[in-house]
């Protein structure tokens, strides 16, 4: 239940945009074993990282960050972490975002479920994102995807009570997937009626997204609410 870091050599704007941004964006955590691991107790205060008190919402797997630089700059008094491990799309993004003005995004380069564990405090998040995440589709790799058993126990841990948990995939399989393994998630409840969510409309329309839908797959959304705390 993690992301295994891509191969794949950044052009020379995006070891710029590191060398330059990253000191801006990118959040620096102490690392265990793996290049993208995250040390227990490494936790971080948000109001400290992002200077002031404010919602905070939290894409895993900002890709090139099209979404979250989109929603940094329309909502400006939220604050926003992506979280990945491709490192061209963590450069992509601060590009992006530089360009934009948005100074209330920030990036971390780890393994989401780590960051959901050791880095963000407990109820500290308003929204956790998890668009279009890589499906694993081959049967032998299916047991890597994210969203899988315990996973509504790591989500459940950072959102706040009453706080939003929302999905997006254009696999089939790996939505059923993901709506089972949070049917049985004691700390969620669907905020929809049917089988699926509406499409999020603070989801912005990607290329990615279009290419799915113009080979014929249906993208489904899922949306949930953190139930309170007893």
């Amino acid at each position: 239940m993690s992301f295994v870091r891509r191969s794949g050599r950044m052009s020379d704007a995006q070891e710029r945009a590191w060398s330059e941004l990253a000191p801006r964006y990118v959040i620096e955590v102490p690392r265990d074993r793996a290049a993208t691991s995250i040390l227990p107790d490494s936790e971080i205060d948000p109001a400290t990282v992002w200077g002031r008190d404010a919602p905070l919402v939290v894409e895993i797997g900002s890709g090139q960050g099209h979404a979250i630089v989109h929603a940094a700059t329309s909502r400006p008094d939220t604050d926003f972490l992506a979280i990945e491990v491709f490192r061209a799309g963590l450069a992509r993004t601060m590009l992006d975002a530089d360009r934009a003005g948005a100074r209330n995004l920030r990036l971390v380069e780890a393994n989401a479920p780590e960051v959901l564990q050791h880095l963000l405090p407990e109820a500290s998040v308003d929204e956790l994102w998890i668009f279009f995440p890589d499906p694993w589709h081959k049967k032998k790799h299916t047991k890597r995807r994210l969203v899988a058993a315990g996973f509504g126990a790591i989500a459940a841990r950072v959102l706040k009570d009453g706080g939003t948990l929302r999905l997006a995939t254009d696999w089939e399989d790996y939505a059923l997937q993901m709506r089972e393994v949070l049917s049985v998630a004691a700390d969620f409840q669907a905020t929809f009626e049917g089988e699926w969510a509406p499409r999020f409309d603070g989801r912005v329309l990607t290329a990615f997204e279009r290419k799915g839908a113009r080979v014929g797959r249906d993208i489904r959304d899922l949306s949930y609410r953190r139930v309170a705390r007893s």
